[in-house]
């Protein structure tokens, strides 16, 4: 390219190149790059007081930073000298480096930079989330006093991993500084989180046991099984555990961040506690607590879980059109019979989900178990529960009569399902109804779910308060 056309390629030209510079500067990793000292320190006032802080410094042709690796320090240089940096070039095997190396810098466009390719990442590629890894890094690198910056960072890292089912995450990719930072953020308070209290207990177990050994690792494997694998009724093995006592150790830290009132009584009882990696005072504290509170039943899920709100494709009725990224579904005209469908989000937590609908044109909404007909009716089906614009409830082909008063296009529906009762009641157009009564022991497994036919339309979304 001409030169005098980009401002920006002109000074990119200059980037590491030893014809145009001044200045040489020397990496930990023994690399060699080259630099213009009048532009490093326009750009930073650290490179300000490096190149200039005394007549001697001023005519020194070197300088060396024995902690930035040159690969981060050829991504701050594309930033000093153009104002940008590409995408492409921060990697999961850079990023966290780069976001320290521009604070040591004082380059605070950079590190905001950073996060905006850190969320745009998590955008486009969830099948290679790296948040894990990340996290891990940026917490064992913390300094001591965290400023508004790297708390936002810090944040973003927490949301994106709170956000993936942690028997999902190979052991090795999280580690227990990063688990306990995880865990500690997320200790009681309405954040989302996807992971059950049990299989947080769980995975710091087992991350516990891989640090003591290999041995410890397999056994803790082996009787630590999944919740799905208890539900399938799995025989659990009772092999010893090697070094449990260093196992207890090395799960100290995460212990105090792990609410095992929400994980349930008999995996307590029949699987923790025979562990004895869990301090004999934390058990007999949590049976004193369920006792004298009488309560066993709290959510098995810290804080929100977090809930997709789009149509399933994979779970329609033939010839439903699926509109606005998944929020959408319509009939098409000349489709006369009915067709149902229920929304990715499954409802299994005892937790207490809400959702909004806008019924667009005359529908009927409610919730349904699995192996629901799609190509009929949901209320006529044992296993679908709706209600419908007449203002009446149906399930297995029974009606319930003006349960609220009748709503037509433009009505906005709100689901409230508790399923620590087992219970679902509504709210149309801002009025609070109460409970179904005849819905008093809905499955322990739902979905959202609509039935319609034409011209039949209508929107999901997360439930807005103060509506």
């Amino acid at each position: 390219m001409t030169r005098g056309y980009s401002l920006e390629q002109d000074l990119r030209f200059l980037i590491n190149n030893p014809k145009y510079s001044d200045i040489e500067i020397l990496c930990e990793d023994e690399k060699k790059l080259y630099g213009c000292r009048v532009i490093l320190a326009a750009r930073s006032e650290v490179f300000e007081r490096l190149l200039y802080n005394g007549i001697k410094k001023s005519y020194e042709t070197q300088i060396f930073f024995p902690k930035i690796n040159s690969t981060e320090m050829e991504i701050v240089l594309e930033y000093i000298y153009t104002g940008s940096v590409k995408e492409e070039s921060l990697t999961k095997d850079n990023i966290i480096e780069t976001f320290y190396v521009a604070d040591y810098f004082q380059l605070l466009n950079l590190q905001g930079f950073i996060m905006k390719t850190f969320k745009n990442i998590l955008k486009k590629n969830y099948t290679e989330d790296y948040s894990p890894e990340l996290l891990s890094k940026f917490v064992e690198r913390m300094p001591l006093m965290v400023n508004r910056i790297y708390s936002v960072f810090l944040n973003l890292l927490v949301e994106a991993v709170a956000n993936i089912p942690l028997n999902t995450i190979e052991f090795g990719r999280l580690s227990i500084a990063g688990l306990q930072y995880l865990l500690s953020c997320t200790y009681e308070k309405e954040k989302h989180f996807t992971t059950r209290e049990y299989e947080v207990f769980r995975y710091s177990a087992i991350l516990a046991a891989k640090q003591v050994s290999n041995d410890a690792f397999k056994t803790l494997l082996k009787r630590l099984p999944t919740l799905d694998q208890i539900e399938n009724s799995i025989q659990v093995e009772s092999e010893p555990i090697t070094d449990h006592q260093k196992v207890a150790k090395e799960l100290e830290p995460l212990v105090e961040f792990i609410n095992f009132r929400r994980i349930k009584g008999s995996i307590l009882v029949d699987m923790i506690e025979p562990l004895e990696i869990v301090p004999a005072k934390i058990i007999l504290n949590i049976y004193r607590q369920c006792i004298k509170s009488n309560n066993f039943n709290l959510n098995d899920i810290r804080g929100i879980p977090k809930i997709e709100y789009v149509w399933d494709e994979t779970a329609c009725g033939s010839k439903l059109v699926i509109g606005d990224n998944g929020k959408v579904i319509r009939v098409p005209k000349g489709l006369g019979s009915w067709r149902s469908f229920r929304a990715k989000m499954v409802l299994e937590y005892s937790y207490i989900y809400e959702w909004d609908v806008i019924i667009e044109k005359a529908s009927w909404v409610g919730v349904a178990s699995e192996n629901l007909n799609y190509e009929d009716f949901a209320g006529n089906q044992p296993n679908g529960w709706v209600l419908g614009s007449c203002g009446g409830c149906y399930n297995s082909g029974y009606y319930k009569n003006d349960y609220c008063l009748s709503f037509g296009d433009g009505a906005r529906i709100t689901v409230h399902l508790d399923m620590n009762k087992r219970t679902c009641a509504f709210t149309v157009n801002g009025t609070k109804y109460p409970e179904v009564p005849s819905w008093n022991n809905l499955p322990s497994k739902l979905y959202p779910v609509a039935s319609l036919c034409y011209p039949g339309q209508f929107r999901i979304q997360p439930h807005k308060k103060n509506i």
